[in-house]
């Protein structure tokens, strides 16, 4: 019997995010985001992946990348970039990620952080990965940049997944949010 392929979308949320001094703050959206978290989505079938942020400065330089990707002289030039960047989406806010998806279902919307977070429901890997798989169930991942999402902003959400782990015995989490991406994806996407 064949298993059910969940639906899944990806946020990359730059508002609001904690700095260094735990102000905050809006950060500003890289080149390296778009394209490495587009290609790890595409490679294990995630249907979206927002790139949120509120400044419409930000939002107009994500979309001058795609179209220099998509429609520019990058889509001759590199044919599996302009694949990878396909689903790719802008968006102002979470609010409107969702009703751009237009999931047929109310999706779950789950967070991402390095720590646990008091008061929102902790999802482990293999709870939130079967889950997904029931069927009529869909899941919106976010993703925080920065020093991560605010505890407020995590209190609206539907529940945070479990923090990768560093080895023992320094347990260091500070990965870049593409690698976090690629493990999160591989743990709750993998053909196992």
């Amino acid at each position: 019997m064949e298993s059910l392929v969940p639906k899944i979308a990806l946020g990359l949320v730059h508002f609001p995010i904690l700095d260094s001094q735990k102000k905050i703050v809006a950060t500003n959206i890289t080149n390296f985001d778009i394209h490495d978290i587009a290609r790890a989505s595409t490679v294990y079938g995630v249907e979206k992946y927002f790139i949120i942020h509120p400044q419409r400065e930000q939002l107009m330089f994500v979309d001058r990348i795609l179209d220099h990707w998509r429609v520019g002289t990058g889509a001759k030039y590199n044919p599996y970039r302009r694949t990878a960047l396909k689903n790719v989406i802008p968006a102002e806010n979470v609010a409107q990620a969702l009703h751009l998806w237009a999931s047929p279902t109310k999706p779950l919307v789950i967070a991402t952080h390095a720590r646990p977070v008091p008061g929102v429901k902790s999802w482990s890997i293999p709870e939130l990965r079967a889950t997904m798989r029931e069927p009529g169930q869909s899941l919106l991942l976010l993703f925080g940049t920065g020093f991560g999402l605010t505890e407020e902003f995590m209190l609206t959400c539907d529940g945070v997944l479990e923090p990768l782990k560093g080895a023992p015995p320094n347990d260091f989490r500070h990965l870049s949010v593409r690698s976090a991406v690629s493990i999160y994806l591989d743990r709750l996407m993998g053909p196992w």
